[in-house]
């Protein structure tokens, strides 16, 4: 079966050479130029992926990032902003995007994005990875701390395997951003900054201690708790 991507975006220079580009990639693509018509259509047909537009009339872009988010955590999102200041991007990130792209772009980069955050999702051999009294299953992308259950989105999911794939091994932020997002972010690592702040929030919610430590100056580190608890 062909992936099937949600374009949303009120320009219809964009989504038509979006849509062209994208169909001759192999994909189905829908469109829509509102929000309401992107939430619609999401409802009617799911998608694989969704390209989201942050700036558009009605219901803004930002807001049907959470509205998608919380109807399915695992739905891959790519946010497109004219605003190039980190603050933007980090809002968009902290509605549960995924990724952003800055307009204009490239049709090759956007592309690029797209395969990588659809090959996060593709299911792999089935394990459990455990650490402390943390457990991640590969094939549900659930993670538990004890008993309690704690839902992922798919780059937070994306973020402790690679850090469980290596415990108690310093990860450097380039290291996590090339594994995790699979390409070059010129040295902004604002992404990365707030995914480890989404995954401590989680993983700490019920007052556990920390797992995920920085090193200052050398990046990130997966370890056990130190005896009468442990914080940064």
């Amino acid at each position: 079966m062909k992936t099937r991507i949600l374009v949303i975006d009120d320009d219809p220079a964009i989504t038509g050479v979006l849509k062209r580009g994208l169909s001759y990639e192999g994909f189905l693509v829908d469109v829509a130029a509102t929000g309401k018509e992107g939430l619609d259509k999401a409802r009617e047909l799911p998608p694989s992926l969704v390209i989201l537009d942050v700036m558009m009339p009605g219901i803004d872009g930002l807001e049907v990032c959470r509205r998608l988010r919380s109807a399915d955590p695992n739905l891959p999102i790519l946010m497109l902003t004219a605003r190039d200041a980190v603050s933007d991007q980090v809002q968009g990130l902290e509605t549960g995007a995924d990724d952003y792209m800055v307009k204009p772009f490239t049709f090759e980069l956007l592309l690029a994005r797209v395969r990588a955050l659809l090959r996060r999702v593709e299911p792999t051999g089935a394990k459990k990875l455990r650490f402390a009294d943390l457990v991640l299953d590969t094939g549900t992308h659930a993670a538990n701390r004890g008993q309690r259950e704690i839902e992922l989105t798919t780059t937070e999911y994306q973020l402790l395997l690679e850090l469980l794939r290596h415990p108690r091994q310093v990860l450097s932020k380039e290291q996590l951003v090339d594994r995790v997002w699979g390409y070059d972010f010129e040295g902004n690592y604002n992404i990365l900054e707030v995914y480890v702040r989404y995954l401590r929030s989680k993983l700490e919610a019920a007052g556990e201690a920390r797992l995920i430590h920085t090193v200052r100056g050398a990046g990130y580190l997966l370890r056990e708790p130190r005896e009468g608890g442990d914080r940064e």
